[in-house]
């Protein structure tokens, strides 16, 4: 390729260009007009930090498209015994999360008198509403079906929400690959809810894999990757909470819930409450003795 080719292709590793009206072409492709056309202001007049705002919640949605459909692949590897694989997409999450946490911390440019100048123009929308975010939880293992009694839903909404209610959550889709794998586990009831028997019976399972790691590699991995991932949500309800706090104190969400009062509330919140405890049940003198 002569050097004024390479040129008039762009991107180094693009494909040749067909020519034509009807051609790809990177704004063609990622739909580029369009997605710069969805940022609308609603206040009036249009406020400086609103802008910022949008864009920051439009690529939040975004990343948990992409989380969920990830997610639903860690499901399948996972039906599949496909423990690396599972391991190897659930990582791809981590890594968008972590950004995730990050991201929000660019709010923190805005004053406490710069979001107020558009607040009141967003009133009843929060983001408490944002079903994907609901999605996430569901699928993960949260499962709170009264939250669904806030949450302004059309029918396609009402649709997704009962799937991920409906279907198995990564939890229970762990503790079946740990029965498949051998270990004498239960799958515990989808609302949370646990016996102290099944409890001892799941720690009990899990000490072995905790105990001895190197083992079923890859197993252990993929538990370590769904507390990661547990903890990245955590992290990012914390962060969430801070930023919240530090714009508007202690008044009341603008979707009507009680504001930080209620974000700290969820803090408390475990997907594999098991996977984090079963590390206490380990024995210090034990695992110390073996190093002498």
């Amino acid at each position: 390729m002569s050097e004024s080719e390479e040129s008039d292709n762009g991107c180094p590793v693009a494909h040749p260009s067909h020519g034509g009206d009807d051609a790809l072409t990177y704004n063609s492709y990622l739909k580029v007009p369009e997605l710069l056309s969805l940022q609308q202001y609603e206040s009036d007049p249009p406020a400086h930090d609103e802008l910022l705002f949008i864009t920051i919640h439009q690529a939040y949605e975004l990343w948990f498209k992409l989380i969920l459909f990830e997610l639903d692949s860690v499901v399948e590897s996972m039906a599949d015994d496909q423990i690396y694989e599972a391991s190897r997409l659930l990582q791809r999450v981590l890594e968008i999360e972590e950004l995730l946490v990050s991201q929000i911390h660019i709010l923190e440019t805005m004053t406490p008198r710069d979001f107020l100048r558009f607040r009141g123009a967003l009133n009843p929308a929060s983001g408490f509403q944002s079903i994907q975010f609901r999605e996430v939880e569901f699928l993960s293992g949260v499962r709170d079906p009264s939250v669904l009694r806030h949450i302004q839903q059309g029918d396609e909404e009402s649709r997704r929400l009962k799937r991920r209610l409906d279907e198995p959550s990564l939890r229970s889709c762990f503790y079946r690959l740990l029965i498949r794998q051998g270990f004498d586990v239960q799958i515990p009831p989808e609302d949370g809810t646990v016996s102290d028997a099944l409890r001892e019976k799941n720690l009990d399972a899990l000490w072995k894999l905790y105990r001895y790691p190197e083992e079923r590699f890859h197993l252990y991995t993929l538990a370590e990757s769904l507390v990661k991932h547990d903890q990245n949500i955590l992290l990012w309800r914390f962060h969430h909470v801070r930023v919240v706090e530090r714009l508007i104190g202690t008044k009341k969400g603008t979707g009507g819930s009680s504001g930080v009062e209620y974000l700290n509330s969820t803090l408390q919140k475990r997907a594999y409450p098991l996977l984090w405890e079963v590390r206490g049940t380990l024995s210090d003198e034990e695992i110390y003795g073996e190093r002498k």
